[in-house]
């Protein structure tokens, strides 16, 4: 019976134990969450309470940013900034803002992949907590829900390295109109 136990041992030990192979091969790139926060927030209903007045039609002008820095050596900070304003008749009827922030470990990427994680990836993580923050302050300020549409943060990431190239390339052919009108289009 002491031999049958000792040949489980060893089974459990060689099945656990790593092959030479496995140990040697480097672990690739890794992404991870550590952290979510409210950075900051602000509402402003400058007509209240005449804004309730009235018929309900607003125009909504949406503004959305993202800007990250780097905390330690493979954490970064990634801030989402969304900003949402309603306007009745050429006035604002509230204008709300939401810094959505997040830390996020990222290590062994290369310079190009570690500017696409942190332009696309995290503010997709972060985009649902700073659409409910902004959804919650609007609906405290007696206001109908909000409800932004999900955002694809790729296909802004490809228009925006896509509008560089082209204002690159507008530099160097020496027109500089050109390149002036690609600057405001993308700050629009």
């Amino acid at each position: 019976m002491a031999d049958n136990e000792e040949n489980q041992e060893s089974e459990e030990t060689s099945e656990i134990a790593p092959t030479p192979d496995a140990a040697e091969q480097p672990p690739g790139a890794q992404f991870a969450l550590q952290r979510l926060y409210l950075k900051d927030s602000s509402f402003e209903s400058p007509r209240s309470p005449l804004v309730f007045q009235g018929k309900w039609e607003p125009n909504i002008h949406f503004d959305i940013k993202t800007r990250s820095s780097k905390v330690q050596d493979d954490s970064y900070e990634v801030i989402l900034v969304l900003t949402a304003e309603a306007k009745l008749d050429d006035q604002s009827a509230f204008l709300v803002e939401v810094h959505q922030a997040g830390i996020f470990s990222c290590k062994d990427f290369d310079e190009a992949q570690l500017e696409q994680v942190l332009s696309t990836v995290c503010p997709n993580i972060l985009f649902p907590y700073a659409r409910e923050a902004i959804d919650s302050l609007v609906i405290k300020g007696s206001f109908p829900a909000l409800m932004l549409a999900p955002i694809n943060f790729d296909a802004l990431y490809t228009q925006q390295k896509k509008a560089q190239a082209e204002q690159s390339a507008a530099g160097e052919n020496g027109d500089g109109a050109a390149a002036d009108e690609a600057a405001s289009a993308t700050t629009q």
